[in-house]
């Protein structure tokens, strides 16, 4: 057996663990988190007075101007010096729901705004209150609009907690380093990372998909009704 090849069968097993113990956790965690956010802000910035919908302008503007990266230290690194210590994981999920949160706050706002307001004027007219209204009629309808910005936000995800590996938490790239610093067998331990990465994103794309050709069942069946 080639020894790329007996390398790679070998550190196989530590990757998936990685990446099923602390990667996959990470990316739903954050993502659902991040999503509950992102709801709030984009209620917030649509909704709520002013001075709450520009807190929340400003929280959005700082978190997509700078970057994941630069997030990550802050909180992991920067917060110890005015006393709040953080564990790595810890910090990395409250890095990345922040982060997710405010994009996902734009694709929720526009896709909100997106919903005829005819939608509005109809439930209103049959005695909904605004709650019902959006529970009920709004937000299912959003809902459909919003499956493949949210399912590209998702996908991303997976890939983007590679940079939780900068603060220590021993996800899937964290692990491939560690075997490297023993192995040292860069080429072949990365390419057999990114093939993790690879597959797991394959599989979110072909679930996008079929979960995109429901919704667009669903939604051809209310604008048959309607």
């Amino acid at each position: 057996m080639p020894h790329w090849l007996n390398l790679m069968i070998e550190s196989l097993p530590s990757l998936l663990w990685a990446c099923l113990v602390f990667t996959v956790p990470l990316t739903l965690l954050s993502f659902v988190l991040g999503l509950a956010v992102g709801l709030v802000a984009a209620l917030a910035r649509l909704f709520a007075p002013w001075p709450i919908a520009a807190v929340v302008r400003f929280y959005v503007w700082i978190i997509r101007g700078t970057p994941l990266l630069v997030q990550l230290f802050l909180i992991f690194y920067g917060l110890p010096s005015v006393g709040i210590v953080l564990d790595a994981f810890p910090a990395a999920l409250i890095g990345f729901t922040l982060n997710v949160g405010a994009y996902t706050s734009e694709i929720v706002r526009a896709v909100l705004l997106a919903v005829p307001k005819g939608q509005w004027e109809a439930a209103y007219s049959v005695g909904m209150t605004w709650g019902q209204a959006m529970r009920r009629t709004i937000l299912p309808q959003a809902t459909r609009i919003a499956v493949p910005p949210l399912s590209n936000t998702f996908i991303s995800l997976v890939k983007d907690t590679s940079l939780a590996a900068a603060i220590t938490v021993p996800e899937l790239f964290r692990a491939g380093q560690r075997i490297v610093a023993t192995t040292y067998e860069p080429l072949i331990l990365y390419i057999e990372v990114a093939l993790i990465y690879l597959a797991v994103s394959s599989v979110l794309s072909w679930l996008q998909g079929h979960v995109e050709k429901r919704f667009s069942r669903y939604g051809g069946y209310l604008e048959a009704a309607s």
